[in-house]
């Protein structure tokens, strides 16, 4: 799927398509007020207030009616600039254009209304010429926004929608979202048993067999590739007090997202990030240069505080496993390291069949420690780095971590959706407040740099990626039952499907044996809908020839092999995750 924000012409057309959404909005709900309308990467929204009413799903094609005769009659978009006392008046009675104005410091400042037929609105533009310009578009959902994002405000009516150049271009997109729905992980999840959530839990999943062992394979894979690598590993506390976190700075800022508990009259925070405990880790014991670079992996288990509003499935939870690794070097290994690492992301992201790209995301205006130099000279060596792996990086002004500039990875899926995961987040700022050293050359002490570094990003958002990404049919070496026995006859062939499964399940390969007491069609196609990669069947002929018949997931055909063959074959996709 195409990046909207990123595509200027269809950029353009999106803003101003949400623009025509607000004008049909308005004309059929005449007490509409609105805030804000911006473009996102899949089209646009609106956040409306309709003083009581409300929007349905059912309202869309009402609401696209309306605008399709807007569209059609085809009235001229102007931009009009006005003052601030100008524009004050123009939206004397709307509130929320009020407080957009009034955030605007200067008295002269020139701000841009934009204006088509008998409505207008705040705007920066910049907008297509017409509205006949805007013939394919579609309404996709309603949901609710707080006002500014903020629980203790009203709640808006938002309105996404979409819009394309030609018919072709939106149908194919209409498409990929109904595949995309086919693929939705909390619907798969439930379909093939690997998690759930509770209303005792909300954004807590819980592990299912099927999910636990896929998570099990995950992990594995992760820790074999990291010793491959040189890592060490640890494992830190989930709670620790008070003191730490405001060492590290997240009591300042980031502490409405954390849990606290009060325990021997002192405050102690569960962990939201893995970082401050690497830092003890690393304080616990002296360093010389030679230890350098260290390079320390954990799974850790983090709990972070979301609003309710925003629990999605697996992709946003309130506890998650990082894949956290925190890289600890001298200030002319940053570029070696960083190389190093970007490589290391690349070779384990093609196991997956995921292609990439990366933004710098550099210093956020507001929130951030450290000295600027200190900012500048991190965010140039990322950037050096990056083009000596040979990758192009974009640059993301402002959206860095608070301690530190980084490079993220963001993920593109089979569908060609994005998902931002990996990231390499450079830090000179906490080892200064952790007061950490290490012995150099000449036997002065002196700071280490610091990496953060994530690959995966969280264990369970990036389980939720890939279910959507392989639309739950996952790969030999990573499905939770790799292969299923299917006798034709349970009462003649079940003790030999269950002998080969023995034999298969002493080379570690899942397998279990289908012998209900149902016809042997319903049973293949039972194994076709939970999506397992192998069924064998077993009967007659295949017990005298001492041969497998064999079925692919999504295959109509089948083959026959001899079953050491078929053995050979099946543990070498495996080894090579093919």
């Amino acid at each position: 799927m195409i990046n909207i924000k990123e595509h200027e012409r269809l950029n353009v057309m999106n803003h101003s398509c949400a623009h025509l959404m607000a004008h049909a909005v308005k004309n059929l709900y005449p007490q509409a007020k609105f805030w804000v309308g911006p473009v996102i990467t899949d089209g646009f929204y609106y956040d409306i207030d309709l003083d009581g009413d409300a929007i349905r799903e059912e309202d869309l094609p009402k609401i696209e009616a309306e605008m399709k005769k807007l569209s059609k009659d085809g009235k001229r978009i102007v931009r009009v600039e006005v003052s601030k006392n100008e524009a004050l008046d123009m939206f004397k009675d709307d509130k929320y254009k009020i407080d957009l104005i009034s955030q605007m410091n200067e008295e002269d400042t020139v701000i841009s209304v934009y204006k088509q037929g008998d409505w207008m609105d705040l705007c920066r533009g910049p907008h297509v010429d017409s509205l006949k310009e805007l013939k394919n578009f579609k309404l996709l959902k309603v949901s609710g926004a707080y006002w500014k994002g903020d629980a203790e405000n009203d709640m808006l009516q938002r309105v996404y929608g979409i819009c394309f150049e030609t018919k072709e271009e939106l149908d194919e997109h209409l498409r990929l979202l109904e595949e995309a729905k086919k693929r939705d992980h909390k619907k798969l999840g439930k379909e093939l048993e690997l998690f759930m959530i509770s209303e005792y839990g909300p954004g807590f999943p819980f592990w299912l067999p099927n999910g636990m062992m896929l998570r099990h394979l995950l992990e594995n894979f992760w820790w074999k590739e990291h010793v491959k690598e040189g890592y060490q590993f640890i494992q830190t506390p989930i709670m620790l007090s008070q003191e730490l976190w405001q060492i590290s700075g997240h009591w300042e800022n980031y502490r409405e997202n954390m849990y606290t508990s009060t325990l021997d009259e002192r405050t102690f925070a569960i962990k939201p990030m893995n970082c401050p405990g690497g830092l003890l880790v690393y304080k616990n014991s002296l360093h010389s240069y030679k230890d350098l670079p260290l390079r320390v992996g954990e799974l850790g288990l983090v709990h972070r505080h979301e609003a309710s509003g925003a629990l999605n499935g697996l992709f946003r939870v309130r506890n998650f496993t990082q894949d956290d690794a925190h890289i600890f070097m001298t200030e002319d290994q940053i570029e070696s390291e960083v190389v190093r690492l970007i490589n290391f992301i690349d070779r384990i992201y093609k196991v997956f069949g995921l292609t990439y790209s990366i933004e710098l995301s550099t210093r956020p205006e507001k929130k951030y420690i450290g000295d600027i130099e200190v900012w500048n000279r991190s965010e140039v060596a990322l950037e050096k780095a990056c083009y000596s792996a040979g990758k192009q990086c974009k640059i993301n002004p402002g959206d860095g971590a608070f301690y530190g500039p980084k490079l993220d990875f963001h993920i593109r899926d089979s569908l060609g959706r994005v998902w931002q995961c990996g990231t390499i987040q450079l830090d000179m700022n906490l080892p200064e407040r952790f007061d950490l050293n290490y012995i150099a050359p000449d036997g002065s002490k002196k700071r280490p740099i610091m990496l953060h570094r994530v690959i995966y990003g969280s264990v369970e958002r990036f389980i939720g990626i890939l279910i959507e990404h392989y639309g739950g049919a996952f790969p030999l070496w990573l499905a939770p039952v790799q292969a299923v026995i299917v006798p034709v006859n349970p009462d003649l062939h079940s003790e030999s499907s269950y002998a080969l499964a023995k034999r298969l399940e002493d080379l570690d390969i899942r397998v279990k044996v289908d012998d209900r007491n149902e016809k042997l069609g319903y049973r293949i196609r039972e194994a076709q809908i939970t999506k397992i990669p192998i069924q064998l069947v077993l009967g007659d002929g295949e017990m005298a020839n001492k041969t497998i018949n064999i079925r692919r997931y999504g295959q109509q055909s089948s083959e026959t092999l001899p079953v050491d063959e078929f053995i050979a074959g099946l543990l070498s996709e495996i080894q090579e995750k093919r």
